[in-house]
Parts: structure tokens; sequence; C-alpha cells
């Protein structure tokens, strides 16, 4: 008679708890519990190198975080560039976020803003110019200025904070909005607060906190 490998019944094995999501990755379950969402940002400085951004955005897709915009740019060292992410998640999915980025070869630091941190925004809005001296009115009411203008259309350029580019945008819709492009946010901390280069201990203290109060959670990185 032919037999199997030593161990347990079937019926008396552990299960993995948490059910998986349509690539087959396991769920945390305290990130699907019901927990209440916040919008945050998230910077992660990283690798100027081919491949990053696909590397993070191929993150979120698999575990099916939700982004709201996320942006790369360039740093003050050309072997570096930062990117910064802006989510919608409760708690413990902002933790697994910023857990998951930090497991990413090209990541060399990760971390979740203050709320008081200089979060700015482009947008481009093209609106219809049948009246010039009013959208050049709501233009200078928010800051902005025109790049491109015809008998048709005007072009106006606004950045700032989100909810000033909503605003803005929800103004220069009673002129006809044909066309809207924006940038996504980025960010800055303030002062001489270093955006997103912890040291090494502080992100050690943030991943042994999660432990404490979460200590046998299970991750889907540990199916």
């Amino acid at each position: 008679m032919k037999r199997g490998l030593e161990g347990p019944p079937p019926e008396e094995r552990p299960t993995p708890a948490g059910r998986r999501n349509k690539q087959g990755i396991r769920i945390d379950p305290e990130v699907e519990a019901t927990h209440d969402p916040r919008r945050t940002v998230i910077s992660a400085l990283v690798k100027h190198e081919p491949g990053v951004l696909s590397d993070v955005s191929g993150l979120f897709s698999r575990r099916q975080f939700n982004i709201e915009s996320l942006t790369v740019g360039p740093t003050n060292d050309e072997e570096r560039a930062r990117i910064t992410v802006v989510v919608e998640e409760p708690d413990p999915g902002i933790d697994q976020i910023k857990k998951q980025l930090r497991k990413l070869v090209p990541v060399i630091s990760v971390r979740e803003l203050e709320p008081d941190a200089m979060r700015r925004e482009l947008a481009l809005v093209k609106v219809s110019a049948d009246r010039p001296d009013q959208v050049a009115a709501v233009a200078e009411m928010y800051g902005g200025k025109t790049v491109d203008s015809c008998p048709e259309t005007a072009t106006i350029e606004v950045t700032g904070a989100r909810q000033k580019i909503e605003a803005a945008v929800e103004t220069f819709s009673q002129f006809g909005i044909r066309e809207i492009s924006r940038t996504g946010l980025t960010a800055l901390a303030r002062g001489t607060d270093e955006t997103a280069a912890p040291s090494s201990a502080a992100v050690s203290a943030d991943e042994a906190n999660r432990q404490d109060e979460h200590p046998h959670t299970q991750t889907a990185d540990d199916d």
C-alpha cells in the first residue's frame, strides 16, 4: 500500500485564515475587517532605475489597494527618485502598503507623511472661451495663469492643494470644461524633517509596533 508523507490527517491540518482574491493572493483578515478608511500620503525613496514604477504599481494592483494617485519624479540625487502615493484605506491596509513597499528591492525607504506636510498638485483646465474676461477673473481668483488661448478655448494652469484644485475645477465648469489633466499629488515634509528617509531604527520600531498590535496577523506573503 502506497503511503504519503507523514503528518496529521487533512481535517486536522491548520488552514490559513483569509480568503483569496482573483489573483490567488490571500487577503489579510485584519485588513479586510471593517475599519474606517482614511486618506493619507506615503512617500517612498527608490533607486532611479528602469522598472521601479512598474514594480510599485504592480504591487498595488495585485494587493487591490485603493490608490487615489501615484506620482514619480527625480530628486537632488540623480541615482534616486521619489514616489508619492495618495491612498484611502483603513489603518491595517495602510500598514500593509508600507510593509509591502519596504520589501521591494528598488525601495530605499518608506514613510507616511504627517497631516501638515506640504502637498501640491497641478491641473490644466481647458474651457470654452465664450466669456474670456470671466474666465480670466476665475483664474486670477485661484492664482492660476492662462497657458494657452484661442478664440474657442482657454487653458488655465492651477497649482495647489487638492481642495483648491477641486474648487477651481468646479468653478470653471460654468464655462464648459473641454478637458482636464491633473498631475496627482506630490509632497514634502515640513522644516528640517526628511520626507522619506527615516532612520533604520525608526523603521524597525515602526515594524515592531505593528507586530505588537497584530501579533497573530497573517499577511499574504506568509501563505
